[in-house]
C-alpha cells in the first residue's frame, strides 16, 4: 500500500508578517504541486495495484488458453485411453510444452498414472467423480519467470504443471475442473538433472505455486523431487543472494532520493525566486516614500524633478534684503 507524505505544511506562525504576500503565493504554488503530487502517487497506487491483479489474471488465462490447445489436440487425433499427445502452440509461446492424456477414473484408480515429470499414485480419484477424464502437462520453459515470479528467489528449474478436466463432453463450452483425491498418498514431481549455482545445491526448496501468487516452499527430501498431495504448478528455488538484494535495495533507495532532491530543490527555487521579487518591491517602495520629488516630461520621457529654491541673501550685518 502507498501513502502520500506531505512535503511541506504552511501555517501562520512559520513566516512574519513581513513575508504574508509571499507566503500565499507560495502556498497557492504548493497547493497546486500537491494536487499534483498527490494525482500522481493516486495513478502510481492504482497501477501496482493492476500490475499484481494481471499477474493472477495471466496465469488463470494461460491455463484456459492451455486447456484449449490441448482439447484440439484431442479432436483433432480422436485419441484412446492412455496415450500421450503433445499440443502445438502458436509461435509466440515457444519455449513452452503441453501434452494432453485421456484416462478413466478406473484405470487411474487401479494403476495411478505416469507420464512427464509427473508420478501419480495408485488408489486416486477425481473430485467430483467422472467416468473419464483428461491430465494436461504444462512445462512453462523460459516462460515460467514470467508468469509465476517468486519474490526473494530464483528458479532453478522450469514451471511445470497438472490440471485435471472432466472428459464426459469434450464439446461443451465449459470443461470442469477436477480436482485428485491421493487417498493420503503424494504426488511426486521429478525435475530430472539440474545445474545448481557452486555451493548452493542444500539451498534448493520445492515451490508450490498457485494462481493468486501465493507460494508454498518445502525441503527436498530426495535431490530434484517434490512432492505435493494436490495438482498445480511447481518449480525448485533458492534463495536471491543477500548481496543482490542489498544492490536492489540501494538501488531503489537511490532513486528515491533523487526524485525527493529534484523536488526539493525545485521548491527551494521557487522560494527564492519569490523572495527575490519581494524585496525588490520593498525596496522600491521605500525609495517611492522616502523622497518626493517631482515628476517633468523631457521630450517622450518622464524624469523627476526637485524644486528650486533660492538662497535668500544675507548683508554682513545681518539684516535680509
Amino acid at each position: 500500500m502507498l501513502h502520500v507524505f506531505p512535503l511541506v505544511r504552511i501555517r501562520g506562525g512559520f513566516f512574519s508578517e513581513k513575508w504574508d504576500s509571499t507566503a500565499g503565493l507560495f502556498k497557492l504554488v504548493l497547493m497546486g504541486s500537491s494536487m499534483s503530487w498527490c494525482f500522481v502517487w493516486l495513478i502510481l497506487t492504482f497501477f501496482c495495484a493492476y500490475v499484481q491483479s494481471s499477474d493472477e489474471v495471466a496465469s488463470d488465462s494461460l491455463d484456459a488458453f492451455v486447456q484449449e490447445f490441448a482439447l484440439r489436440t484431442l479432436d483433432h487425433h480422436r485419441p484412446h485411453t492412455g496415450p500421450l499427445y503433445k499440443a502445438i502452440l502458436p509461435a509466440n509461446l515457444s519455449g513452452m510444452e503441453v501434452s494432453v492424456v485421456q484416462l478413466r477414473s478406473r484405470q487411474l484408480w487401479s494403476r495411478g498414472a505416469k507420464f512427464s515429470n509427473f508420478r501419480i499414485p495408485s488408489r486416486t480419484m477425481p473430485v467430483p467423480h467422472v467416468k473419464r477424464l483428461v491430465l494436461i502437462y504444462q512445462d512453462l520453459g523460459n516462460w515460467s519467470s514470467y508468469y509465476y515470479p517468486v519474490p526473494g528467489y530464483t528458479l532453478v528449474s522450469s514451471v511445470v504443471g497438472l490440471m485435471a478436466y472432466d472428459a464426459s463432453n469434450l464439446d461443451a463450452n465449459r470443461i470442469l475442473q477436477l480436482s485428485l483425491n491421493t487417498m493420503g498418498k503424494p504426488i511426486s514431481v521429478h525435475f530430472g538433472k539440474l545445474l545448481f549455482p557452486r555451493g548452493r545445491k542444500s539451498e534448493a526448496r520445492c515451490a508450490a505455486l498457485c494462481a493468486n501468487g501465493t507460494v508454498y516452499l518445502s525441503d527436498m527430501s530426495l535431490p530434484s523431487v517434490c512432492y505435493s498431495r494436490e495438482q498445480g504448478h511447481f518449480s525448485i528455488v533458492i534463495p536471491v543472494k543477500k548481496k543482490q538484494k542489498w544492490k536492489s535495495s540501494w538501488v531503489g533507495g537511490f532513486a528515491v532520493g533523487f526524485v525527493g532532491l529534484v523536488v526539493m530543490s525545485s521548491v527551494g527555487m521557487v522560494v527564492l525566486r519569490l523572495s527575490k521579487k519581494k524585496r525588490i518591491a520593498e525596496m522600491e517602495k521605500q525609495a517611492d516614500e522616502s523622497v518626493v520629488l517631482g515628476m517633468i516630461w523631457i521630450g517622450g520621457s518622464k524624469m523627476p524633478s526637485a524644486t528650486v529654491t533660492r538662497t535668500q541673501p544675507v548683508l554682513e550685518n545681518g539684516g535680509a534684503l
